[in-house]
């Protein structure tokens, strides 16, 4: 029986030398990987009690939403800034070379929503921990973070730390 692992595919020196890059779109463009993937992230959920889901752009959207059908839950969008129509809040934070913001409608989160928050990936944390903010400062809870895959040489979960996080894969290295 194959395991999510399995779909993910390692390209060597991408994308500067020394770098192994994980790239889950061999997890999307499998059926098998990506039932696998969305039931091994149900799995980490069980016995969490939340009322939506989060999801960063754009991998956490696709992610998040076959959860969210699953499980009945609103999923909120955590977007670039500028992508979203209505009032904001937004965070920026550091990335290896420059800043980036995200956002999330205001009337997204209501005070005292327990929120899961996922996305494809938790290397630095930066993105997990902008999103945390966001919620945060919207009344809500994190009340679990999950991701597919972690690159815990990158010590995201450092950045994370006093969180619930769980990922489906994880990986030593960078």
């Amino acid at each position: 029986m194959k395991k999510v692992e399995d779909y993910i595919i390692t390209i060597p020196d991408f994308p500067e030398p020394g770098i192994m890059f994980r790239d889950i779109t061999g997890i999307l463009e499998n059926a098998d990987g990506l039932k696998l993937a969305i039931d091994e992230m149900v799995k980490l959920l069980d016995g969490v009690e939340f009322d939506a889901i989060a999801g960063a752009e754009s991998r956490g959207f696709m992610l998040g939403m076959p959860l969210s059908y699953l499980l009945h839950k609103p999923f909120i969008a955590v977007r670039k800034a500028g992508k979203l129509p209505r009032e904001t809040v937004s965070e920026s934070y550091d990335l290896e070379y420059g800043k980036a913001t995200i956002e999330i409608h205001t009337s997204s989160v209501k005070p005292g929503d327990k929120v899961v928050l996922l996305d494809d990936l938790i290397a630095t944390g930066g993105t997990m921990k902008a999103a945390v903010n966001l919620i945060e400062r919207c009344g809500g809870e994190v009340v679990k973070i999950i991701a597919l895959v972690e690159l815990k040489g990158l010590n995201g979960r450092e950045v994370l730390k006093g969180y619930d996080i769980s990922s489906v894969v994880a990986y030593e290295g960078k």
